[in-house]
Formats: structure tokens, sequence, C-alpha cells
């Protein structure tokens, strides 16, 4: 049997997400290549009767436009908070179960839809398991304003900030911020970094997730392995 491919894994751990919808609840919609096909997977089982009564928020205004092609019926986050349930992907995984997100530039929504769900399941391929976070770069949401004072700040604590672009242009997120991604050192642990960050001003939010994920379902050759916090 050949391996299954990225892709492949990804809607196995959507599909195994979907799983734990039940017709009535309210949900949070997250974003990126994974979240995408667990939306997908939810719009044609509303379309087939299999659910219904589905309420739905979403984490940006890309996820927004697909739910809405798929006539999910979305509602503003106050309308339908505290959300039954939150499906989101994930850019890293520690055993800890805790995340780094925010590489499709949608952290703030994430945070803000995932601290409003009483259980948010992480879907990912395994290649997102990581030893330690930080194998990548921490996205850092910041505020115009703050922009180039914090780019500085951050390159002298030797994170070696790099401007998030689209198109050649600074990457604007939904809700008008920059991004700066930035490297995390070997040491301390990122949670101590992402501290000494959250005190400056002009620093929305950081793609690091401590808390937030009940749990992941993670797709591998094997199949999808559940972790739990």
């Amino acid at each position: 049997m050949s391996a299954k491919s990225p892709q492949e894994q990804k809607i196995e751990a959507a599909r195994e997400a979907l799983r734990s919808v039940r017709s009535g609840m309210s949900l949070g919609l997250g974003t990126g290549s994974t979240a995408k096909e667990f939306v997908t997977l939810l719009g044609d089982a509303l379309k087939r009767g299999d659910l219904r009564d589905i309420r739905c928020t979403c984490t940006s205004n890309q996820t927004e436009e697909q739910a809405r092609s798929l006539n999910i019926p979305l509602f503003a986050l106050a309308q339908i908070a505290p959300l039954d349930l939150a499906i989101d992907g994930a850019d890293e995984i520690d055993a800890q179960l805790r995340l780094i997100k925010g590489r499709g530039g949608a952290l703030l929504r994430e945070k803000i839809v995932e601290q409003q769900a009483k259980r948010f399941i992480v879907i990912a391929d395994e290649s997102k398991v990581v030893a330690r976070l930080g194998v990548g770069v921490l996205p850092v949401e910041v505020t115009p304003f703050a922009l180039d004072v914090l780019h500085a700040r951050f390159t002298s604590m030797g994170l070696n900030p790099v401007l998030r672009l689209r198109d050649g242009e600074p990457r604007i997120t939904d809700e008008g911020h920059r991004i700066l991604d930035v490297r995390v050192p070997d040491t301390p642990d990122i949670a101590s970094l992402v501290a000494d960050l959250r005190e400056l001003a002009g620093v929305v939010e950081t793609g690091f997730f401590p808390t937030e994920a009940s749990e992941a379902l993670i797709a591998t050759a094997d199949g999808v392995r559940r972790m739990v916090r």
C-alpha cells in the first residue's frame, strides 16, 4: 500500500474531526490548508442533510468566503459564543499540546475564536508534530505604528524579525495589523520569550497557543492518532 500524501493525511484528519460534530452545534471554523478540508467536508455533510442546524463563525475572511460558497450558516462570534467546538490546523505541535499557529496570517482571530470554544480540536498531518516549538518562525502580530520600533527591538533581542509580505507589500491582517516573523532561540522555553514579547506595547498577539487546544487529531501513515491534554 502506497504511503498517504500530506494532502490525503489532512483530509483524513479533517474527516475524523467531523465525527465530533453533532446537529445543533455552534462551531468555530479555522484557517489554512487543513482547516479548508474540514470546511469542505462540513459543507458536504450539511448539503446531504447528515448535519442540521449548525451555526458557524470564522477565523478569517478567507474561511468566511469558502463557508459562504458552501452555504454554511455564518454568524458573528458574539451571537453564538460560547462555541461548542472549534476545528483548526496548526503549524507546529509539541508533546504538551502547545501550538505555533498563524503562518497563514490569521493568528489573532484564531486565538479569539478558539478561546471562546468549550473544546478545540487541532487537525494536522504528522509533519506538524515537533520535539520543540520553534522549528519554523513564530508569527507576531503588531500595530502599524509600532512596526519599525518593534522590528528594531526584536533584532536587538536576537530574534531575526522578518516583515511578512504578500505580493511584495506588507501583509495586512484581517484586523489591519502587520506580522513580524521571528526566530525562537534554543533557550529559554518559548513561553518565556512570548511573555517578554507580550509586555512590549504594539505587540497585539503571537502565534503561540499554550493552552487553547483540548486535543489533536494527527494523521499518520498508519491512521489518525489522537493527542489529548
